[in-house]
């Protein structure tokens, strides 16, 4: 597919970080909007290729996030080039601005925007700031903080949840320079949407998994071509919920091995569809569908809100 990559550069990731990757056949890159599911579908892809709820190492060291700026780009391609399994890579960038290659498998995760606003909610609250600045001026540097800062880290949130909630839904910062808000979150998901026919592109909703997890793992291991023997099954659907991923949060969490957390545990805070319900009124709602209906298809508004029929 011959197209234009676009650079997106924000405080938390680079894409040009993803120049001069060697990809390698079955190479997975799983790539969805914040809070939709990454850290579920790493997790997924992991019991699925080591075939055992015992992980050998922590996910953020497994499956590494690679266009982030909190680790150096050599040492994050150097363990990358060592790992020896199948390999799957974590990013936060829309498929436009991804390196494409047809012997890669990528993987999107959707999630109704109006949870993704309020588990990004407990997301930033539980960042410690300290620690994430620290990490970014080690690996590489702060000079451009003034430049790539969300205006929202700027100052105190609003104290309303209600008011966060409108804060992420109206984020007009431009999308080459963030990965929050509804805006991205749109841009993201139709910059796979677009490719979905497209035999190596995997579209999955955190609704279905939450729904029917053992299903859509089965099917995911069926897209990427692993056979799992069907007596590893129940051991890896349980590994795979979202308790067992709590329990197992120092190694489960993302920069868990170099926590930026406040409570590493808190990660997994919720997990749950439909969270907005105890917050949203009917106007909130109806404000909420115009807009999102000015910024996607309606078929795409319709697979957000619901996944699989």
């Amino acid at each position: 597919m011959e197209r234009e990559q676009i650079r997106y550069n924000t405080i938390v990731c680079d894409s040009s970080r993803w120049e001069g990757f060697a990809f390698r056949e079955g190479d997975i890159v799983i790539s969805t909007p914040p809070k939709c599911g990454t850290t579920w579908t790493q997790t997924i892809c992991a019991l699925l290729i080591f075939q055992t709820a015992e992980l050998p190492k922590a996910i953020d060291v497994l499956s590494p996030w690679l266009d982030q700026t909190l680790r150096t780009r050599d040492s994050v391609f150097a363990d990358l080039e060592a790992q020896d399994h199948r390999r799957f890579i974590k990013s936060h960038l829309p498929l436009d601005g991804l390196p494409w290659d047809d012997r890669v498998t990528y993987i999107c995760v959707g999630r109704d925007p109006r949870d993704v606003a309020l588990s990004w909610d407990n997301h930033m609250d539980n960042l410690n700031l300290e620690a994430f600045l620290a990490l970014r001026d080690k690996a590489v540097g702060l000079e451009d903080l003034a430049e790539l800062m969300p205006p929202a880290l700027l100052e105190p949130p609003p104290e309303d949840p209600r008011d966060r909630f409108w804060q992420w839904i109206n984020d007009e910062t431009p999308i080459p320079m963030t990965v929050a808000g509804l805006r991205f979150l749109v841009h993201h998901i139709s910059s796979f949407w677009q490719e979905r026919e497209r035999p190596n592109v995997v579209m999955l909703h955190f609704g279905d998994l939450k729904a029917d997890l053992e299903g859509q793992m089965r099917s995911l291991a069926a897209q990427l071509g692993i056979d799992v023997p069907e007596e590893r099954w129940e051991e890896l659907v349980k590994a795979a919920t979202f308790e067992e991923m709590k329990k197992r949060a120092v190694a489960a969490a993302p920069n868990a091995t170099e926590p930026i957390w406040k409570d590493t545990i808190r990660f997994f805070n919720r997990g749950t569809n439909e969270q907005w319900r105890g917050l949203l009124d009917a106007d909130d709602l109806r404000r909420y569908e115009t807009i999102i209906k000015d910024l996607a298809e309606p078929e795409l508004v319709e697979w957000l809100h619901r996944g699989s029929p």
